[in-house]
């Protein structure tokens, strides 16, 4: 796998390219979706509709070989739906139940709107992104590797939603909102072919190149004093105190802290590098923690929102403790 992760660096390198010439404005996003999927997370992506998430989502797959799968939840939606369920089929005259796999047995699979089915629907979502199976009338099917979640939902309609709940929300690795794109991109989209059908792509990696990428990832070391500084983020929301804790009423679970690995390990192998650094953190901080922070009541009715107290504490925190060995701090200063 070594010999060829120079290979699959520079075909991750491709596909990114392919996908900003599919999706434009949108370079930030699509880094972010190609270091969330080789973290091994879920993303939720917040926005208004038609800013080619889905179409992200098909190019991806398309240019890696990978299979993608599409849920529209709407309020009538239920668990089988997303999960399937078994039918009854009668061969040779025998009658016999055969289970027919529903839209979640994909590798990306995009759940759109995920806010517009009622909890108990959304609730089917959790085994699936917590332990990559799916249970269905008491048998365990496992889920395709590699699996990701893509769910959307719209930051201005509320009518008719369900907000999902803390649980669920701390399943996904990273919050991402989606913004507008600017005049040069909305002309070159005028400019083209109407109908939004994706072009010919050309393959740029194969799913064998991928699951390298991530075993790869997953590989990197994270040395100590980083992992400390992503330990003492996390610790930093929580409650109580006169800094940026004072707006929070619920901070993030240890899972925030491995998925912050997961992604800044995933952010270094995108850049071409092999070991983890404290800007790696710094970059997927945000997006990892944004939705695990609870804030209180009057914090949110005096405008406070999370990415601002996530900055204030990206900003209050430092990368090295200050009881850290003086030795220690030397050699890392040398070694930058």
């Amino acid at each position: 796998m070594t010999d060829r992760l120079p290979e699959i660096m520079e075909a991750l390198k491709r596909t990114e390219s392919a996908l900003n010439r599919v999706i434009l404005g949108q370079s930030a996003l699509i880094r972010r979706f190609l270091t969330g999927v080789l973290g091994g997370g879920h993303l939720l992506l917040e926005g208004l509709p038609g800013m080619g998430k889905t179409q992200m989502v098909r190019a991806f797959c398309r240019l890696s070989g990978l299979r993608a799968g599409r849920i529209q939840f709407t309020p009538d939606l239920m668990p089988l739906d997303i999960t399937g369920s078994h039918l009854l089929r009668e061969e040779a005259g025998k009658k016999e139940f055969e289970f027919k796999p529903g839209p979640i047995f994909a590798n990306m699979v995009v759940a759109d709107e995920i806010n517009r089915a009622s909890p108990k629907t959304q609730s089917a979502l959790l085994e699936a992104m917590q332990e990559r199976q799916a249970t269905v009338l008491g048998q365990a099917y496992p889920l395709p590797s590699p699996f990701s979640v893509l769910a959307t939902q719209n930051p201005i309609e509320l009518e008719g939603t369900y907000p999902l709940p803390e649980a669920q929300l701390d399943r996904f690795l990273f919050k991402l909102d989606v913004g507008p794109v600017g005049f040069p991109e909305l002309r070159d989209m005028a400019e083209g072919k109407a109908g939004g059908d994706l072009p010919d792509l050309e393959p740029t990696l194969t799913p064998a190149d991928f699951a390298e990428a991530m075993a790869a990832v997953a590989a990197m070391p994270v040395s100590q004093p980083v992992a400390g500084y992503i330990a003492r983020l996390v610790l930093a929301t929580r409650p109580g105190g006169d800094g940026p804790a004072r707006h929070i009423k619920f901070g993030a679970s240890p899972r925030a802290a491995i998925g912050m690995a997961a992604a800044a390990r995933a952010l270094a192998f995108l850049d071409g590098r092999s070991t983890v650094g404290f800007d790696d953190v710094k970059t997927v901080a945000p997006p990892s923690l944004r939705h695990r922070v609870i804030l209180d009541y009057q914090s949110r009715l005096d405008g406070v929102d999370s990415d601002q107290v996530v900055g204030e504490i990206l900003a209050s925190v430092r990368e090295l403790d200050r009881d850290e060995p003086q030795s220690l701090a030397a050699r890392l200063a040398a070694n930058a």
